[in-house]
């Protein structure tokens, strides 16, 4: 082995390259080797290579925190299934699915050879819910489809649902371990499918009162919403004992899955299946009452705790020339008629077929009859979804988007698949204006843009504007938060950011070091995943008191499996917590978060003590430094105690630590959750604790004790402060 870079070699076998004055024997490599092809040499302990065992996976190269590591020559990995589609000869009211399945268990098991079983797999983290990707490919390989199930139903009550509509190029497989070093990614999606296919998805498994696992026996839970968020969170309370009531405006549940998604894409039988599996383990659905924002108070009077999982129901409306007229509708309306329609085997009669010529002053006796034509503005998700329940009506489709195709984010599947139905899509293609006969749109002006880049605006060019006849136009640019609901959920959506320093897990195991797969339209997948996570743990905090916010309306317009995953968090928190309405038993504390910051040893010290007393009467205690405290350390505690050292001069101005005042207008929304506040101080704590508990209120906590610590009487200070919260808190020692 040499100690330079040498050119990569194009040949079958891989070899490894390690650079020996840089491997300094952390062994991150050998841990994550999925080949057990690399060791340590106990002599000089830097990383070895035993070549023949390389397949090529760079999973070395990737976690190796100092660069020491290259690996050359080919990857050793067979071809990626072929995933097919068939298009019906007469879409008219077909419902047939597109996406064809994996054929049989000789391509399953072809393509489940595949996976390399990483001991640190990225594609779990890439999957927004986290399933245990390897696992569930390792039961099938072993010929166990139940056993499948089991281990997707850990983190998934969707499977049959999330294989089928994930894009799984942006999440899953876009993290595969294979897509990461450039190659195709194991087909992830495809098996999950193969796998609700062919068993059928076990029941909801209700555990009995009096067993460890029934954290929500005892307790009634409001769900608002019956989409994806709201079924994960009923599946997710129902089986840890809880009685759960879902409220749906509509007259049947689902949400989007039902009505948003056309069944070409996901057949009606696995929302149905969902939804049977929750009546039969108890949950009580009340279909056709909407609960609004203002009526959250109402439920929460009525049940120990609220989910809200309402989605981003308020559709995007341009403000063109022209939008007042007949015949400009919103996708929403557009989808579920069209969904209605198809399924009824009935014509849309907005789509019927046009006689005469546009602009010809309306139909004349005798004239040739023409397809009715849906101008669709945007060319994502849901204007393909649109477009193509168009075509299955009969009329004529043309999608419209002022991105360049380069940086529009769509799918290019759906794209091919529109393209094979007739669906005429233009990108850099903007609508000017409509322009009207008797009241209603007939035509269309269109204009060309330009963009150069991702980040820039598109720009509408000076070209001449071309004209579209058109008969219903479709806004399908997306949706957004009811303003209302926002509000309720304290300043929603919350954005999924990405901390400037990553977790070390995720630096760690690679999935960044790659930062734009080919196979995930060169998108950011470790990025895209980080924010995910920051969505996911934000379902975990309530943004009001009792009340939970998961799926789109806690993020914005997100994905499916997305939301299921919060809606899942959001009801573990729940069951974690186990709170109560007003006139019950309360539970009281169990869990107490101590945070300190200390600068000396000082508050840390005194910290100790607090955690002590309060540990002697029975509460489970955590004590971290202030600075390591963040969402997900504040969603597993069910009370706070915090702590800080005053700095300043006495003279000029005191107040409590910068890095504590720092952290206190950074805070996530806290309401109704018990804090105790304390501080050090070696002259005066003047305000310190008065401008502590001004910036925790203002977060919604409830400040039910404070103290100040002096170099006198500390001792007794300490046991008065834990004796005030132990009487406080006192029912958790029962809990």
């Amino acid at each position: 082995m040499t100690t330079t870079p040498t050119p990569t070699l194009d040949r079958l076998s891989p070899t490894v390259q390690v650079l020996l004055d840089r491997c300094a024997g952390c062994q991150e490599c050998i841990v994550r080797c999925p080949t057990g092809a690399l060791g340590v040499d106990p002599v000089t302990w830097t990383a070895v290579a035993d070549d023949p065992l390389c397949v090529g996976c760079r999973q070395c190269e990737r976690t190796c925190p100092f660069a020491a590591i290259f690996v050359h020559g080919d990857r050793l990995v067979g071809p990626r299934v072929t995933l097919r589609t068939e298009h019906p000869a007469d879409l008219v009211h077909d419902r047939s699915e597109t996406r064809r399945p994996v054929e049989g268990w000789a391509e399953a098991l072809m393509e489940a050879n595949r996976c390399l079983d990483c001991p640190d797999p990225t594609c779990v983290r890439g999957c927004p819910a986290h399933n245990d990707i390897p696992g569930f490919i390792r039961e099938i390989r072993a010929g166990d489809l139940d056993g499948a199930h089991r281990v997707l139903r850990r983190t998934s009550f969707l499977p049959d649902i999330c294989s089928r509509v994930c894009d799984q190029a942006l999440q899953c497989e876009g993290s595969c371990s294979w897509s990461l070093a450039g190659a195709a990614p194991v087909a992830i999606g495809a098996l999950e499918r193969f796998v609700t296919d062919n068993a059928p998805v076990p029941p909801l498994r209700v555990v009995a009162a009096g067993t460890p696992e029934a954290t929500g026996h005892e307790l009634e839970v409001a769900v608002v919403g019956s989409g994806p968020a709201g079924i994960a969170a009923a599946a997710e309370l129902a089986g840890a004992g809880a009685e759960v009531t879902v409220f749906e405006r509509d007259a049947e549940p689902g949400g989007l899955l039902r009505w948003g998604i056309p069944d070409f894409t996901l057949p009606e039988a696995p929302t149905r299946r969902a939804w049977e599996q929750l009546r039969d383990a108890g949950v009580r659905l009340v279909t056709g009452q909407e609960v609004t924002a203002s009526g959250l108070d109402e439920l929460g009077g009525r049940y120990d705790a609220v989910v809200v999982a309402t989605g981003a129901s308020v559709p995007v409306r341009l403000p063109f020339e022209g939008a007042d007229l007949e015949g400009v509708w919103d996708a929403t309306r557009f989808l579920q008629g069209a969904h209605r329609a198809i399924a009824e085997r009935s014509p849309m009669p907005e789509l019927a077929p046009r006689n005469g010529e546009a602009g010809s002053g309306g139909p004349r006796e005798g004239r040739a009859t023409r397809p009715a034509r849906v101008l669709v503005l945007g060319a994502g998700n849901t204007a393909m979804d649109v477009a193509r329940s168009a075509r299955r009506l009969g009329a004529e489709a043309l999608c419209v988007d002022w991105m360049d195709r380069r940086f529009a984010p769509v799918r290019p599947d759906e794209l091919e698949e529109a393209h094979a139905e007739g669906v005429e899509v233009r990108f850099s293609t903007t609508l000017r204006r409509l322009e009207g006969e008797a009241g209603r749109a007939a035509r269309a002006v269109l204009a060309a843009t330009r963009q150069r880049s991702a980040g820039e605006r598109p720009q509408v060019t000076d070209a001449s504007p071309t004209v579209e006849q058109v008969d219903l136009v479709v806004m399908a640019m997306g949706y957004r938060i009811d303003p209302q609901v926002a509000e309720a959920g304290a300043g929603l959506p919350v954005a999924k950011t990405v901390p400037a320093l990553p977790d070390r897990r995720f630096l760690g195991s690679g999935i960044l070091a790659n930062p734009a797969p080919e196979h995930a339209r060169r998108q950011p997948v470790g990025r895209l995943a980080l924010g995910r996570d920051h969505g996911l743990t934000a379902a975990g905090l309530a943004r009001r008191e009792r009340t939970w916010f998961a799926g789109d309306c806690l993020v914005g317009p997100a994905t499916v499996v997305e939301a299921m995953a919060q809606g899942k968090l959001a009801a573990q928190a729940i069951c974690h917590h186990r709170p109560r309405r007003p006139g019950r038993a309360s539970r009281g504390v169990h869990h107490v978060l101590v945070a300190t910051e200390s600068r000396g040893g000082t508050t840390r010290g005194l910290g100790d003590e607090v955690e002590a007393g309060l540990r002697r009467a029975g509460m489970v205690v955590r004590h971290l430094p202030l600075t390591r405290v963040g969402p997900d350390e504040i969603t597993w505690a069910d009370a706070l105690v915090l702590g800080s050292w005053v700095e300043g001069a006495v003279v000029a101005r005191v107040g409590p630590a910068q890095a504590t005042r720092r952290w206190l207008a950074q805070a996530p929304p806290l309401p109704g959750v018990p804090v105790a506040l304390f501080c050090s101080y070696a002259v005066s704590p003047r305000g310190a604790l008065a401008g502590m508990r001004r910036s925790i209120e203002a977060r919604g906590a409830a400040v039910v004790a404070e103290a100040a610590f002096g170099r006198r009487h500390r001792d007794t200070t300490v046991a008065s402060l834990v004796a005030d919260l132990v009487a406080a808190w006192a029912p958790a020692a029962a809990g």
